[in-house]
């Protein structure tokens, strides 16, 4: 079973100075003093602008709930109009009763067009991509009174946070979008943000496969009142990456469907690696195409047999198997159990 404890905020100061300018941006334009909101944050007034000067994620932290607590405002003074403190909260009670990772984005985008115009925010599928990805779309309506990008990417962040967060996994993202350039930090977002990064797009957003829609939710409300305590933290926490041959392949073949996965050689053709070659190192750290295959379609099965509204059937069809019976052999060989009897012990 995987841990349900929340990330801790590193204590190393790795965050770039702009963030100071950029989170208090908001609230200075409605007076407030950017000495106080250091303060509070234990960032002293001299390190204002200065840009060798790093700060921490608990730094940050404290000071986006400073200017929370000056503005009045989730959205930071940073969009047209006010966001009341609270309101991402009362989404995610909402949200957090769907019983899918799908079911939770497409609540949320409901309950933020209802309560917001500042926020372009919906799920949709993309046909035309091959293979066929979906894409949710969270994007600022007025961009302009958010030079600094500050909201929008806290915006991507919480979503992507909070959504893997939900599903019990960190979610492979095909890639994230964002409507415009590639920012002067842009060095930032490759620390923030996995997966692939594509400036300049039509919308603001990020790709997964389908698939992942249908994973269950696995938090339940005591859970979540923990997360939203820990908030914003728990967000700008910068994950761990993994830059291992099979972890690259792992995220490629994420983006397909799990009986349609390309061969060695189709892989060893999108990075660019004589197949030989490719072979010998995912040798040398002790995995193959055949066993990343394998632990994708596990791990996701695994996941879905959580959820008590899909029968072992569905379960064997989503992951990848053409019939039951070989799915339960698999399974029973992952696990030395069957799916019925591990579900059981889940249960128990």
């Amino acid at each position: 079973m995987e841990t349900r404890e929340l990330p801790q905020p590193s204590q190393k100061a790795h965050i770039a100075n702009h963030y100071i300018r950029a989170s208090i941006t908001g609230a200075l334009h409605r007076g407030a003093d950017a000495k106080l909101l250091m303060a509070a944050a234990g960032i002293p007034a001299s390190w204002l602008d200065q840009r060798e000067q790093l700060i921490t994620e608990h730094q940050l932290s404290e000071l986006i709930k400073a200017v929370w607590r000056f503005t009045g405002d989730e959205f930071m003074g940073l969009a047209t109009r006010t966001c009341k403190r609270g309101v991402f909260s009362l989404m995610a009670e909402l949200a957090q009763g769907a019983k899918t990772l799908g079911g939770m984005m497409q609540q949320s985008a409901r309950f933020y067009t209802a309560m917001s115009d500042d926020l372009a925010i919906g799920l949709q599928l993309e046909d035309s991509d091959q293979p066929p990805l979906a894409f949710f779309r969270l994007e600022l309506q007025h961009a302009c009174k958010d030079p600094d990008h500050l909201l929008q990417e806290f915006i991507m962040l919480m979503w992507q946070r909070f959504a893997s967060w939900l599903v019990g996994q960190q979610l492979p993202l095909a890639s994230t979008c964002f409507a415009y350039p590639a920012p002067e930090h842009v060095r930032e977002y490759r620390a923030m943000f996995l997966g692939e990064l594509l400036y300049s797009q039509p919308m603001t957003g990020f790709y997964l496969h389908p698939r992942y829609l249908q994973l269950p939710i696995i938090r339940n409300a005591t859970e979540l009142q923990g997360f939203l305590q820990d908030c914003p933290a728990v967000i700008l926490h910068r994950p761990v990456r993994d830059n291992s041959l099979q972890t690259r392949i792992k995220v490629l073949l994420q983006r397909y469907d799990l009986d349609q996965m390309p061969e060695l050689e189709q892989v060893s053709e999108m990075l660019a690696i004589a197949p030989r070659t490719l072979r010998r190192r995912l040798h040398e750290e002790g995995s193959s195409i055949r066993q990343i295959k394998e632990s994708l379609r596990q791990d996701f099965a695994l996941k879905l047999l959580t959820s008590e509204h899909l029968s072992v059937q569905e379960v064997a069809e989503q992951s990848g198997f053409a019939e039951a019976a070989a799915f339960c052999r698999a399974f029973k060989r992952w696990t030395g159990l069957s799916p019925a009897q591990w579900r059981k012990t889940q249960r128990a």
